[in-house]
């Protein structure tokens, strides 16, 4: 995927440069030949010794090496790689970066390169939302500085919100983009998200708990592979990514009606919580409470979109993923789903009370697919995004 593209990655001073190890593995996985910089902070979390094992190079570390100097070589290192790549990136490097400071061989590779810079910020929490490192994040987005991350979380300081760093291979798909190598470039998408509204008069309505978090984060990763992504989306909590198209419903039947707008697609992902039922004749006035009783509510069943696009004809998308939120016998009820779908492979998860599933900030998910069921381990809903959309790109053959 990125065969014979140069990274230069320059490692900073944070706890999440133990992150850049698997980085660098993951990069030179898809053929990516990497050349490390390791700041004198960043050597007080990582060895030189591990990060030159791992990138199977020797790592740069001081600015005045005679041997390398010789031949002026940060300005060669600058300028041989496709991309430079900060990560992570501290306040202090940001800072640097933003301010035209260059008193360390990283910040001095990063003012003589003219090639494209990527940074992937890690900080904690109050340092990511001071207003000095959001001006600096201001100045770097004018330079033309592509920005990945950062997530929210739990930080090792033990506080919780946005500054951790990107996962490796969040970081790895916007390098593939970066450089135009995405493994799904011009391939069309759909994914579709968050809870569908089905109203019982102009102020009530049934619903469920989905934020939207989960088909947001795989919409985002499937557009960081190259994808063409369209995002069907009922009204979640979480805002939709950028670079995508996003189409807006309320009602299942909307979704439906969207859905099929949007064939043919190549992958279909249906992440969406999507209403069962119905108030078949919803009111168009508020219902008033009566002494004589609850009203009575006739429900109808609302379309089932998975089934229906699973089983189209040649319409029917190459790959066809369904999600299954289960409350008890998670592997054989999810199991039964995709047979009875009739998709490809199913997303299942456990939303009982008390897993924090529906609604949080990690999924703990079993893929079902016809090779039988595989267990992932606990992680964030972007991590499971990421690693979902690996594992779609090479289902489509991406290369």
């Amino acid at each position: 995927m990125l065969a014979q593209k140069r990274i230069l990655l320059i490692i900073g001073g944070g706890i999440a440069a133990y992150k850049a190890l698997d980085l660098i593995r993951r990069l030179r996985e898809r053929g990516a030949a990497v050349t490390p910089v390791l700041t004198r902070a960043g050597a007080e979390f990582v060895t030189p010794l591990s990060v030159s094992a791992l990138a199977g190079v020797k790592v740069f570390t001081d600015l005045f090496d005679l041997t390398d100097e010789a031949e002026m070589g940060h300005i060669e290192l600058s300028r041989s790689a496709d991309l430079l790549v900060v990560a992570p990136a501290t306040a202090d490097l940001m800072a640097k970066m933003a301010q035209g400071h260059a008193d360390d061989l990283a910040s001095t590779l990063l003012m003589a390169t003219d090639t494209p810079v990527m940074i992937a910020p890690a900080m904690n929490v109050r340092m990511w939302e001071h207003p000095a490192t959001q001006r600096n994040l201001a100045t770097l987005k004018g330079d033309g500085i592509a920005v990945v991350g950062p997530n929210a979380g739990d930080m090792a300081c033990g506080e919780y919100g946005p500054g951790r760093m990107s996962e490796p291979l969040e970081i790895v798909a916007a390098v593939e983009r970066a450089l135009g190598r995405g493994p799904l470039a011009g391939r069309r998408v759909l994914v579709t998200s968050g809870p569908t509204h089905e109203p019982i008069d102009p102020v009530r309505y049934i619903a469920n708990r989905s934020s939207g978090a989960q088909g947001t984060a795989l919409a985002a990763a499937l557009r960081d592979l190259g994808a063409e992504v369209t995002f069907v989306t009922g009204p979640a909590s979480v805002p939709p990514p950028e670079g995508v198209e996003v189409v807006r419903i309320e009602t299942a039947r909307e979704m439906l009606e969207a859905v099929e707008a949007a064939l043919p697609v190549e992958a279909a992902i249906f992440a969406a919580a999507v209403a069962d039922w119905r108030v078949a004749s919803a009111s168009d006035r508020k219902m008033k409470k009566t002494k004589g009783g609850l009203p009575a509510l006739d429900f109808a069943e609302n379309p089932d979109i998975l089934a229906e696009v699973a089983g189209r004809g040649e319409e029917r998308p190459k790959l066809v993923v369904g999600f299954a939120a289960e409350t008890d016998d998670v592997v054989e009820n999810a199991t039964a789903k995709r047979a009875r779908k009739g998709c490809d492979w199913i997303v299942a998860n456990d939303v009982s009370h008390g897993t924090g599933i529906m609604g949080g900030a990690e999924n703990d998910i079993t893929l079902i697919t016809g090779d039988g069921a595989e267990d992932w381990p606990r992680m964030s809903k972007r991590e499971v995004a990421a690693k979902l959309a690996e594992r779609i790109a090479e289902a489509l053959g991406g290369s």
